[in-house]
């Protein structure tokens, strides 16, 4: 089935992806699902952590959200705490006790009124490339999120809604995968917020949604992983350029895939 903007049921709009060098941290990146959903990552650490957050057995992950306009305190804490809850199953933060690893999100668009889902996902997978690029983080894993949506009219579902879609909606969420080896068969859901728009939910509901979530997501983790190579190997884009023809930004260190 084709949707209003051409894609298919299960059709991501296309990533973009951007290693920036921001002074002052450790390592930063960005991250869209097309021009809807930007978000920019930004990490420090480990560091020194005051005395009254020090765990002696871990390093503390403290996230930090900067909205692009005026969000509640209270939202804004819950979205930090969201993105800290889908981060750490990725992150053996007991390998830094004493320490702390800041991480600071921040949003490069502003959110759908109805559907803010496609900007949290873009933070969760800015933050896990600001992870790959500081590198002195240890991780088991990579966690990559994704939306999806289900339609009122047909039940059929979708991924990555546009705010657009958002309204066709009667239920939807975000869902963040745990990949701790490649693309094999061992991906965990770690994080989601699936919930329906008109009262209650089915758990085949639920299950359905992230069975169609995980394959997408599976399709983030390839791509990521692309830019990644690209990036420690700057031969491999120039090859893929010279057979392709340049892409559309000419930053080096930016990709739109």
């Amino acid at each position: 089935m084709s949707r209003r903007d051409g894609r298919k049921n299960n059709d991501l709009r296309d990533l973009s992806v951007d290693f920036d060098d921001l002074a002052r941290v450790d390592g930063s990146a960005r991250f869209g699902f097309g021009p809807e959903n930007l978000a920019l990552a930004s990490l420090s650490g480990p560091i020194e952590v005051r005395l009254s957050a020090e765990n002696p057995s871990k390093a503390t992950l403290d996230v930090h959200l900067r909205p692009l306009s005026n969000v509640s305190a209270t939202e804004s804490k819950s979205l930090a705490s969201a993105i800290a809850s889908a981060l750490t199953p990725s992150l053996l933060l007991t390998q830094n006790p004493r320490t702390l690893v800041q991480l600071v999100v921040q949003a490069l668009s502003l959110p759908q009124k109805t559907w803010k889902d496609g900007l949290t996902v873009a933070m969760i997978n800015a933050s896990t490339l600001a992870f790959l690029n500081v590198a002195s983080i240890p991780m088991k894993g990579i966690v990559c999120a994704v939306t999806v949506g289900r339609l009122a009219s047909s039940k059929q579902f979708i991924v990555d809604p546009s705010g657009e879609e958002a309204a066709l909606l009667d239920a939807g969420g975000c869902f963040a995968f745990l990949f701790a080896d490649g693309l094999d068969e061992r991906v965990k859901c770690v994080w989601t917020n699936w919930r329906s728009f008109s009262g209650g939910f089915e758990e085949k509901d639920l299950v359905q949604a992230r069975n169609v979530a995980s394959e997408s997501a599976r399709e983030v983790w390839s791509k990521m992983k692309l830019c990644v190579n690209y990036r420690e190997q700057p031969g491999l884009k120039a090859h893929a350029e010279k057979n392709d023809g340049p892409g559309e930004d000419s930053d080096d260190d930016k990709m739109i895939i």
